[in-house]
């Protein structure tokens, strides 16, 4: 009953508006009004329009076959979807089309392409065409016209999507991880295709890189990227850079999650960037407890065990304050699928701008769980995750670490037991998206405790360099403290034995003497920072490690 009465105060509305409102005439006034009826019906709230700017599409349109520059300007912003009206798609298609072929554009041309594609009519017929035209005033505002148009068209892209998150979300059998993932792949893909960088000259470009050089020559350290904290090795990659995928490699027992903490607490509290860890082997609790342990300088054994001398407990209370206040977050989420630590990752970089990402370790993660790519083995799921996580690191513009386990072919082969890119577990394609390979290989773990000229390397790791894009392939020579459960540089030290190389020891533990020269494998031993004040009479310029 209440339906009929509100209809019939439509009809009567109707009725008592005035007859040109109606009036039936060619095509487009026909158009015109049966855009104007919805909007009316919108006002007295009983339906929505999608967004649309129906006027400025036919100034657009119509300015585009006028002028040869502004279709030049608008050409790479617009698609044919872009426009509402179905008649004014067929048409821009026909601009567009017209345009890629070197041919030229006008009234003509347009009409003639779309009679020979069997379009003409369903796109207004010629008369219409003749009325965009002829309503053309000006075409300084093509531009701006152009921006209102594509904002109309990504509301309802929008809509689209909101719509289709909804369905999904009713649905019982929809990850709701998948759902995130595809929501945020859409609005992601909405926002690369209608927002693009334009070209830039030459010029334009060389002044931005020498404004970038001018601001590098600033930088006392010479980092341009996130610090390590390793001396050699910052020199070596000027820090973890942006957009980079890092793959850290070797065999269980060689201190991988080691080697990462330290370097993400170094980043963090020595240089107070913003770190997220992600660990799929260890729990939180358990990497704090590592990160106590190496900062304290407490046995992990004694805080895994609680059992603290009163002096341990004053030194642990005194040397964690900074820890306090470093910017690293983790995420102890097992079996994490890349859906998941893509959606994590997007919320952290919005929320607190992380810097680095850390995934410890790669062959714990998952592919895509939607079942896209499930049907392939184990190496493709891998190939997966590491194209993903290059994407990652582009996408949030941070350097990306992602740890890997080795293959047991170490194990078996001769000699000294050096990791190749061979060894790489499950997939060549973790070597192909990476921007930087490392291996981390202690000697000591085989019972190796001499290289061969004879030096002790008992404490010691070296981080081998096989694959960098950005720069040279270096081997770097750090301490590895076991009791602590850390990485750290190597010390100089003054050299009491008259047979030492030019009055200088570096040794790893701070109780050996050893000379370090560089070796057959290219590996280059040397101290990173000067822990000790050199002895009297020491002259910097013969120092033959700088």
């Amino acid at each position: 009953m209440i339906f009929l009465i509100n209809y019939c105060k439509i009809v009567s509305m109707e009725s008592n508006t005035p007859s040109s409102i109606f009036k039936k005439g060619n095509q487009a006034s026909n158009g015109a009004n049966r855009s104007n009826m919805p909007q009316r019906l919108s006002d007295l709230g009983l339906g929505k329009l999608p967004p649309q700017a129906l006027d400025l599409e036919e100034a657009l349109i119509g300015a585009l076959m006028l002028e040869k520059e502004p279709l030049a300007n608008v050409i790479e912003l617009l698609k044919p979807e872009t426009f509402y009206k179905e008649a004014h798609q067929r048409i821009f298609a026909a601009i567009q089309a017209l345009f890629q072929a070197s041919q030229p554009v006008d009234l003509l041309t347009v009409n003639n392409h779309l009679k020979s594609q069997g379009e003409l009519e369903r796109a207004g017929g010629t008369s219409y065409l003749a009325q965009l035209t002829s309503r053309v005033s000006s075409t300084s505002n093509v531009e701006y016209h152009a921006r209102i148009i594509i904002e109309q068209y990504l509301k309802r892209q929008l809509i689209q999507i909101s719509s289709e998150i909804q369905r999904l979300s009713y649905e019982d059998t929809s990850d709701v991880f998948v759902i995130l993932d595809r929501m945020e792949q859409e609005l992601f893909t909405i926002a690369e295709s209608n927002i693009r960088k334009n070209y830039e000259s030459m010029s334009d470009i060389l002044m931005k890189a020498v404004e970038e050089l001018e601001k590098k020559q600033l930088q006392k350290s010479g980092l341009t990227g996130i610090p390590s904290g390793f001396t050699d090795l910052d020199r070596l990659t000027s820090g973890w850079q942006r957009q980079e995928l890092i793959i850290i490699a070797a065999r269980p027992g060689m201190g991988k999650t080691a080697f990462v903490v330290s370097a993400c607490r170094n980043a963090a509290v020595d240089f107070g960037h913003s770190v997220a860890l992600f660990s799929l082997e260890m729990s939180a609790v358990q990497l704090v407890n590592r990160i106590i342990s190496a900062e304290a300088e407490i046995e992990a054994e004694k805080i895994r065990r609680g059992k603290l001398e009163p002096h341990e407990w004053q030194q642990l209370h005194t040397k964690i304050k900074r820890l306090f206040e470093a910017q690293i977050f983790i995420d102890d989420t097992p079996a994490l699928s890349i859906l998941e630590l893509r959606a994590k990752c997007r919320r952290l970089k919005a929320q607190k701008n992380i810097e680095l990402i850390v995934i410890d370790y790669l062959q714990l993660m998952t592919g895509d769980s939607s079942g896209k790519g499930a049907s392939g083995n184990r190496e493709q799921e891998i190939a997966q995750i590491s194209r993903a996580l290059k994407q990652l690191a582009k996408e949030l513009n941070v350097p990306v670490i992602a740890l890997s386990q080795l293959n047991r072919s170490t194990e078996t082969r001769g000699g000294n037991k050096k990791p190749q890119l061979s060894d790489l577990r499950e997939s060549g394609a973790i070597e192909q998206d990476a921007d930087q390979v490392m291996f981390i290989y202690r000697p000591e773990y085989y019972g190796i405790t001499a290289d061969d000229q004879g030096n002790s390397i008992t404490g010691m790791g070296e981080i081998i360099m096989a694959k960098n894009r950005s720069g040279s392939l270096e081997n770097v020579w750090l301490k590895f403290i076991g009791k602590f459960t850390k990485y750290c540089d190597l010390d100089f030290q003054p050299f009491s034995n008259s047979n030492g190389p030019e009055g200088f020891n570096l040794s790893a533990l701070g109780d050996q003497t050893s000379s370090f020269e560089k070796n057959s494998n290219d590996s280059v031993f040397k101290g990173s920072k000067m822990n000790l004040p050199p002895e009297e009479g020491f002259d910097p310029l013969n120092n033959p490690f700088n």
